[in-house]
């Protein structure tokens, strides 16, 4: 399998082609913006784009959209969920074609597409299983972390925690390709991802007194964030619990 992506500069977000092979269709996932490589890509490989996949809604995974439909002229697919936040933000107002069930499986470019539900970070959230060896994560599981739940959109942290579980359940051989930096495998988050580890009970809470979101709370898990940062795992006096971005945590 031909797969190839670019992080774009602004939000480290990534875009990807997948293809079987050179000389035949392929597919498009996310949109960054930073398209000219993924451009080239599919030229350098005389590809053909037979469709574009979106995981979410976020101007990050949707950015220059319309300019890789126009390019290509490929119908756009994602969850009806995804669709209706789409048009209530207003960043993409072109087609979006294929409504895609939250947990299905479809033929696209001579591939085998499995479609993951995955909200918590957002609402129709979808992670793609591809061929069964490469799944695209969107904004859910990351190398060695896992999305927010506090972003424009968002369900919960229950949601996001089965969506997880619905990811785990994959082989430990499975690539992970997620919406921002590097790839990793199941089996990688499994052992090492410490928000991983708490929820399947492998590691202690810290249960220690911050402030979050300039709201007193308690911090169960410290953890990294792909740019360099940290992502904390916070309970709020009303025992809620968030994913929330560690510059918005005060500790000590």
């Amino acid at each position: 399998m031909l797969i190839h992506h670019t992080q774009d500069p602004q939000w480290m977000a990534d875009a990807y082609v997948v293809a079987k092979e050179a000389g035949g269709p392929a597919l498009w996932i996310d949109c960054n913006g930073a398209h000219d490589e993924l451009h080239a890509f599919v030229e350098a490989n005389d590809l053909t784009i037979e469709g574009i996949l979106l995981t979410h809604h976020h101007i990050d995974h949707i950015y220059d959209l319309d300019e890789v439909r126009e390019r290509y002229g490929a119908p756009v697919g994602a969850s009806a969920r995804a669709i209706e936040l789409i048009r209530d933000e207003g960043h993409y107002t072109g087609p979006i074609e294929h409504v895609l069930e939250e947990d299905g499986t479809f033929a696209l470019a001579g591939l085998e597409v499995r479609s993951i539900p995955t909200p918590g970070h957002a609402g129709g959230h979808l992670a793609f299983l591809v061929d069964g060896t490469d799944v695209f994560t969107g904004d859910v599981l990351f190398n060695g972390t896992v999305g927010g739940t506090r972003a424009p959109g968002h369900t919960d942290l229950a949601d996001l925690k089965a969506s997880l579980g619905r990811l785990l359940e994959l082989d430990d051989a499975i690539v992970v390709h997620p919406g921002h930096t590097v790839p990793t495998t199941i089996g990688a988050e499994r052992a090492a991802n410490p928000f991983v580890r708490f929820f399947r009970g492998e590691e202690p809470a810290l249960e220690e007194p911050v402030t979050a979101w300039g709201e007193p709370a308690t911090l169960l898990v410290w953890g990294p964030d792909y740019d360099g940062g940290h992502k904390a795992l916070v309970r709020w006096a009303d025992g809620s619990e968030d994913i929330v971005g560690g510059s918005k945590v005060e500790r000590g």
